[in-house]
Parts: C-alpha cells; sequence; structure tokens
C-alpha cells in the first residue's frame, strides 16, 4: 500500500501556502500525482426579502466572483507545482459546495490534505462545519496540517490514538504508507481516573462505562492492542505499546503526550462515536480539530 494520488485543499486562505508545501512533498515523496481542488463554494441566500431580492440581481456577477477566486487558486499551485518540479499534478476549480466537493471526490484519491481551521480567520465557524462534514463523510483519511505550520513535514516520530473503535483501525491502516517511514512509532491507549482514584474508562470521543465493565474492557483492549501491534509488525511498522493512565480529557492527554515525545504525526479515528455523545461529553476529535499542535491524520 502506498499513496499514488493525493488531493490537496485550495482557496485563499493564508495557510494555503503551507497546505500546499506539504501535499508537494507528500506527491514528491511517494511519486504520486497531486490534485489541486479549488471548490467555489456555494452562495448563501439571505432570509430577508429585500436582500433576497438583491441577490437575484447580482447572482451572476457573485458567482464570477467566486469562480474568480477559485481559478485564481489553482493558478497559483499549477505555478507551485511547477517550480518544485512535480512530475504529475493537476488542477480543478469547481463551482460546487466545498464539503460535499472534498468528500466526493476524496473518493478518487488516496489521501487528501487539509487545514484545521484558524479560530482567527472570520469564517472560522463555517470552516470548522466544513471540515467536520468531510471527516464524517470522506471515504479516504484526511491530512490536518496546523494552522500556524510553516516548513516541511517530518515523519520521524508518530504517535497512533487507539480506542479499539473502527475507526482507529481505519486511520492506523490509512497511515501505513507513512508509519513504515518513521524511526518511532507509539501505539497508546489511555483510561481515565477519577480523582479519588476510581477507574473510569473513557474512549477517545468520549464514551464511559461502569467500574467493573470498565476493567474488563480494558483488558480486552490491552489485548487487542498487542495483536494490533502484531499486525502492524507484519506490516512493517514496529510499535511500542502505551497503556496510559490520566485524569485529563483524552484529548488533552493525547497533545500532552505529543509533545512530551516530540510526535511528528498524530494517527486516530474521527468521531468514533455518535455526535450526540461528543456535544454532551466532548471529544479527543473535537479537541484535536481546535488544538492540534502537529499533523494529524483522521479518518472516520
Amino acid at each position: 500500500m502506498t499513496y499514488r494520488t493525493v488531493m490537496v485543499a485550495l482557496d485563499g486562505s493564508p495557510s494555503c501556502a503551507a497546505r500546499v508545501d506539504v501535499a508537494i512533498g507528500l506527491a514528491q515523496d511517494f511519486d504520486a500525482h497531486l490534485i489541486g481542488l479549488a471548490p467555489t463554494g456555494l452562495l448563501e441566500p439571505p432570509c430577508e426579502p429585500e436582500a433576497a431580492a438583491v441577490l437575484v440581481e447580482s447572482g451572476p456577477s457573485a458567482w464570477a466572483m467566486l469562480m474568480e477566486a477559485a481559478e485564481t487558486a489553482a493558478t497559483d499551485f499549477r505555478g507551485r507545482c511547477l517550480a518544485s518540479r512535480l512530475n504529475s499534478f493537476e488542477a480543478v476549480a469547481e463551482q460546487a459546495d466545498v464539503a460535499s466537493c472534498f468528500a466526493e471526490r476524496a473518493h478518487c484519491v488516496d489521501l487528501l490534505v487539509m487545514s484545521q481551521p484558524d479560530p482567527d480567520h472570520p469564517g472560522h465557524r463555517h470552516d470548522r462545519r466544513v471540515l467536520e462534514q468531510v471527516l464524517l463523510h470522506s471515504a479516504r483519511p484526511v491530512l490536518l496540517v496546523p494552522y500556524t505550520h510553516r516548513g516541511p513535514l517530518q515523519w520521524q516520530q508518530m504517535l497512533i490514538g487507539w480506542d479499539d473503535s473502527r475507526e482507529s483501525v481505519r486511520a492506523m491502516t490509512d497511515a501505513l504508507p507513512l508509519l513504515r517511514r518513521a524511526q518511532k512509532v507509539q501505539l497508546a491507549h489511555w483510561r481515565r481516573v477519577g480523582e479519588a482514584g476510581e477507574g473510569r474508562g473513557e474512549s477517545l470521543d468520549g464514551g464511559r462505562g461502569g467500574v467493573g465493565e470498565t476493567l474488563n474492557a480494558d483488558a480486552r483492549s490491552l489485548q487487542r492492542m498487542h495483536s494490533m501491534r502484531q499486525w502492524l509488525a507484519f506490516q512493517g511498522v514496529e510499535a511500542q505499546l502505551q497503556d496510559l493512565v490520566t485524569r485529563l480529557p483524552v484529548g488533552e492527554a493525547m497533545l500532552s503526550a505529543a509533545a512530551d515525545l516530540s510526535t511528528d504525526l498524530i494517527v486516530m479515528g474521527a468521531y468514533s462515536h455518535p455526535r450526540w455523545t461528543e456535544a454532551l461529553f466532548g471529544g479527543a476529535s473535537s479537541t484535536l480539530l481546535d488544538a492540534m499542535t502537529v499533523p494529524v491524520l483522521m479518518s472516520h
């Protein structure tokens, strides 16, 4: 398994240049075809009748402006690829909804590269919703680049967040081409402990159970972690097991471990539990989207 086709999201945001640099580096490392995709987005219809009437009149010119911005992003991407002497690439500007465009076109690539939404960007909430929709509906993994990132990526130290879910297995499998290049891989599982010392298990996305159930579940998870370590070894990846206890929310514990281990990439499943549990308890997916300090590869 390798990455033969990589797709990168194009737009006019300040983080686009760093994101494209990462995608070009990946395409060069894996001798992959690189696709730059710049969707226009849709015109949002206003609620007020007067404003809606104005939109009807100015609609064609507004669409033209959106298309021009997308084509500008595609043109800039072509220039970056030519300057990098990339062997195989293409740029696409498409009149489409952003989230559905990325999710649908990602079906035909091996990896999609996007950026963490910048909380200081005026459209942060919209960007966050778009990213969540792509993560939930994309059939391919998404490599998220922190909005603060600059320069080339390193792939020496990698951390796999394991919660015995289908999503975490999927992410681990999707990340194999990168994991095989790492010098050190940590396969980690976190267990929450209450202030009084009472064990309470917590998955990467916030689910909790009773004490007895948690102890049995932890034992089964640890057993499967050893099995997953063996599976990784068969795939050419030597991983060290980390069964960790924390008083922090798992997402925060993961970020803390990533900093302590000088991690270059976090690999984890995205939204391993229903979204209503995210709303009630929070979860590692949301924490990483908001506070990631290193690139994160997510799969749902």
